[in-house]
């Protein structure tokens, strides 16, 4: 989808109040992120704490924290993060990848029991474009964007929502793509859904998805909710537009869950063409799909791990993959 089709969604689908809208800023590839450490912290398997069809990663940077997704029940975040022994009341921004409530499901629950022990935390909600926008299942006249009546009742608690319309270094050499342009058919969402306009319903292709980046001197650091821009749409756009190095890790969610042999292959080719290090799959991406990737990109075991709650990659050490998922 391109930015001027996700505009006219925007203008003839858009529910209640807009959020608040930071413009793009120049891509600005020197800076380095120094140190890095992600962990899981909601994910299906469950080395620790317990698991669900869900995504959530704890992103520290050179002394920074974000939350990226919430995961899917209200307590699963905190219970795992408790578990783990992370304090998630110092955290102040969190980033949605997108609209479905396997991302957004924790949110209203972390942010008003973080907020009584630090009223500013997860208090920054950061956004693309299109996740606030009217959507129906096929069948149904019901509203199906959980985000809609989410909005309204985390920002009655204080909280605010940023929407990023493109790039944007949200801390030094960290980045957030914005809503990723489709340059190849990767078609990595699942049931039919349809985004209400002033026109009929259209197709809901899940077009506010974006994925946080690091930039760091071995490569960029990839994370995604569900991936549903396309593993390779992501990954090249955003060497586009934050450094054209290689990709030195990819954490996340994928969507390749159903994808063909030849869809996986196609997949490995790229991220191997890509110069990708470590693969820390989870949620939607399959099992299979991770083994898959790690024979065709060339990858070894301890660089090509699926995902499970607490389990975490290190810019220095690479991936700790715990026991459940070596």
């Amino acid at each position: 989808m391109t930015r001027a089709a996700l505009a006219l969604l925007m203008m003839a689908g858009m529910a209640g109040a807009p959020a608040t809208t930071e413009p793009p800023i120049r891509p600005d590839s020197a800076h380095r992120v120094k140190s890095v450490h992600i962990t899981v912290v909601s994910t299906m398997l469950a080395d620790k704490g317990v698991g669900e069809w869900g995504f959530a990663a704890v992103i520290e940077a050179d002394g920074h924290r974000l939350l990226f997704d919430t995961g899917d029940r209200p307590e699963t975040v905190l219970q795992n993060a408790r578990e783990l022994g992370i304090d998630l009341s110092t955290i102040t921004d969190v980033v949605l990848s997108h609209h479905h409530a396997d991302h957004t499901g924790g949110l209203l629950t972390l942010r008003r029991e973080l907020a009584k022990v630090n009223p500013a935390a997860l208090s920054r909600i950061h956004v693309a474009p299109g996740i606030f926008l009217r959507r129906r299942k096929a069948g149904s006249d019901a509203e199906s964007n959980p985000t809609i009546a989410l909005k309204g009742a985390v920002e009655a608690g204080g909280a605010v929502f940023i929407e990023h319309s493109g790039p944007v270094e949200l801390l030094p050499g960290v980045w957030l793509t914005g809503a990723v342009p489709r340059r190849y058919p990767e078609r990595n969402w699942g049931p039919p859904m349809s985004i209400v306009t002033a026109r009929g319903l259209v197709p809901d292709s899940v077009p506010e998805d974006m994925a946080l980046v690091l930039n760091t001197d071995k490569g960029l650091v990839v994370v995604t909710g569900c991936g549903h821009a396309g593993t390779i749409n992501t990954v090249e756009y955003a060497r586009e537009v934050v450094a054209p190095g290689p990709v030195y890790a990819l954490i996340g969610g994928l969507h390749l869950f159903a994808a063909s042999d030849s869809t996986l292959a196609w997949t490995a080719a790229k991220l191997r063409a890509a110069g990708l290090v470590n693969l820390l799959g989870g949620h939607c991406t399959g099992i299979e799909a991770v083994f898959r990737i790690r024979e065709l990109a060339g990858l070894t075991r301890r660089a090509a791990v699926v995902a499970a709650v607490g389990s975490s990659f290190d810019l220095d050490r690479g991936i700790d993959p715990l026991a459940l998922a070596q």
